[in-house]
């Protein structure tokens, strides 16, 4: 059940979040589970111990928490995971955030998912005011997809993709470029996600977490996979940007956008304008540091958010500039926790 709480809504204004950098903090991306029905291979170990569910923020917690970041100035939230839509009643707070939407006080309410239940949801979500989603989906061979996976069904998350183009949901592809696993395959999948109108993002394996395997076996230079295409496409620079770290270019002979996050060999964070909040309420400052500031003690220490507020205000003045990846300090991991318990 949710509490009794003033739902007034709130008014637009610009981010009063800047960081000891001057960038506003526009974007908050929202973890809420660190579960997920996949095993990705560099995401993962293939046995995980998750965290009890007594240990996450509840979806009222969590709204109260977007709730603070919107007043704030904050204009778009990402619901990550793990895999965000195998929470349980996981709906009851996209439709909790979509009042933001209806004010006017949010310009985007989106989410990353693995795709396996964006079938189920997909028309909800549309309904909610949800115009974009971003799909992970790194290869078209559903044995290769298995495999990387280690539990995943390609036909499914496709099924899943069409749903949310039916529902009138813009689609993205993020795929991770993989070494020796999907880079001769990423031309296709280009072709494939522009011909149905969709962009897509390549990605940065990102040495996060301990998993069964070596990131440096995995890792390919985004600049490398670069050069690979430009003997097959003209790659023409975008100034078309999302709120995240993608830089865009046009494939010319597709039309279609393509992106490029590369957080080891062109690190981002000079317009960096985003923080993480994992399943637990701990906010991380930045992606590749371990740096964080809890907002579960103060969120339940008092049923007002004065506390909340405060510790936000001053979590965000100690930002860091910057992160560090460097793929050759990747063993076992540059940070230790995984990419599913910061979220996507």
């Amino acid at each position: 059940m949710w509490a009794v709480r003033d739902d007034a809504p709130l008014p637009m204004r610009p981010s009063t979040l800047v960081d000891p950098f001057g960038r506003a903090i526009t974007y908050l991306r929202i973890s809420v589970t660190d579960r997920c029905d996949f095993r990705c291979s560099y995401c993962m170990a293939e046995n995980m111990q998750f965290l009890p569910k007594r240990d996450l923020l509840s979806l009222e917690e969590l709204d109260r928490v977007c709730n603070v970041f919107v007043e704030r100035g904050v204009r778009k939230l990402r619901i990550t995971g793990g895999e965000p839509l195998v929470r349980r009643d996981i709906m009851q707070l996209f439709r909790r955030l979509s009042r933001h939407l209806d004010s006017g006080a949010l310009d985007e309410l989106t989410l990353t998912t693995n795709g396996s239940q964006l079938g189920r949801f997909a028309p909800e979500l549309a309904d909610l005011g949800i115009r974009r989603v971003n799909v992970s989906l790194d290869t078209l061979d559903a044995d290769k997809f298995k495999e990387i996976t280690r539990r995943g069904d390609l036909p499914t998350v496709l099924a899943g993709v069409e749903a949310a183009r039916k529902a009138g949901i813009k689609v993205k592809i993020n795929a991770v470029a993989l070494k020796g696993v999907n880079e001769h395959e990423i031309p296709d999948m280009i072709r494939w996600a522009h011909g149905l109108g969709m962009d897509m993002t390549l990605i940065e394996v990102m040495p996060l977490g301990e998993i069964d395997g070596d990131r440096t076996d995995q890792f390919l230079p985004l600049s490398v996979a670069r050069e690979q295409l430009e003997e097959q496409f003209t790659l023409t620079p975008l100034a078309h940007r999302t709120g995240g770290p993608a830089r865009y270019v046009k494939v010319e002979e597709t039309g279609g956008r393509l992106g490029f996050i590369t957080p080891l060999t062109h690190n981002f964070c000079e317009g960096c304008n985003r923080v993480r909040l994992t399943c637990t309420g701990q906010l991380y400052l930045c992606l590749g540091q371990e740096d964080s500031a809890d907002l579960r003690a103060p969120l339940r220490a008092s049923p007002d958010d004065d506390l909340l507020r405060q510790a936000v205000i001053d979590a965000i003045a100690r930002k860091p500039k910057g992160h560090d990846f460097v793929i050759e300090r990747a063993r076992p991991a540059a940070v230790p926790r995984h990419m599913s318990v910061t979220g996507g």
